[in-house]
């Protein structure tokens, strides 16, 4: 199990967004986020990693578990600041009110002895980062977070694109149960149809069965996931 979070604010102080995701072992995921009318960049970072401790508390987990931040604002205050804070009635070293006490007052209530942050560089390519904050950003213009699918395609080199969309045509060709010309079928694989024309059993490619039909047509069938070690 791993997990991430972000925030982002429009115009800090603006409207704002908080995105966070858990990742389990069996390779599924959970996406969490929210809106804020009026906040900072750093009130979002603070809620994000405070939603994600409560909604870690209700779940099982096995050993250490990390929490991948951009925020040093936020691993600084939990590991460091916030001592000193406490111990002058949440002061700072100059004397100033602390910031934003009211999350750092939730956030030190709901730590967990087996969750630690580490922090991860900004827009690095980190793949858990980057969604997290596509999710802040989507919810701080208001707007629904575009799918995991859709955002690697957006940050996917050119054949890597074309890749994707390939197989998101073939798992919808499979779903919807359509058949395919030998002619249609070459062009979805990329292969020689004179080629694809010589086999005559079903045949796996990728995550899906390739199947022969009557009069020469070709069905792909999504492969069982313990099939799925692909040719091609």
């Amino acid at each position: 199990m791993a997990a991430a979070c972000d925030g982002a604010c429009s115009g800090n102080p603006g409207p704002g967004g908080w995105g966070a995701l858990i990742r389990f072992a069996d390779g599924s995921v959970r996406e969490y986020g929210g809106h804020e009318a009026a906040t900072t960049n750093n009130r979002m970072e603070l809620t994000a990693a405070l939603a994600l401790l409560q909604e870690l508390r209700q779940l099982p987990r096995r050993g250490e578990l990390v929490i991948r931040t951009d925020s040093r604002y936020l691993i600084d205050g939990l590991q460091s600041w916030i001592h000193g804070w406490k111990r002058r009635g949440w002061r700072t070293a100059s004397g100033s009110a602390v910031l934003n006490r009211d999350l750092w007052e939730q956030l030190d209530a709901a730590r967990l002895a087996d969750v630690r942050f580490e922090h991860v560089r900004g827009h690095s390519g980190d793949p858990d980062n980057e969604r997290c904050d596509a999710i802040a950003v989507a919810h701080a213009r208001g707007q629904e977070a575009p799918t995991a699918a859709a955002q690697a395609a957006d940050l996917a080199p050119a054949p890597l694109q074309q890749l994707l969309t390939r197989l998101e045509l073939a798992g919808r060709l499979a779903q919807g149960g359509y058949s395919l010309t030998l002619v249609e079928l070459a062009q979805l694989l990329e292969q020689p149809a004179a080629q694809l024309a010589e086999r005559q059993d079903p045949w796996r490619w990728r995550d899906w069965w390739v199947e022969p039909l009557a009069e020469g047509r070709w069905r792909l069938v999504a492969a069982p996931p313990a099939a799925q070690h692909g040719d091609g």
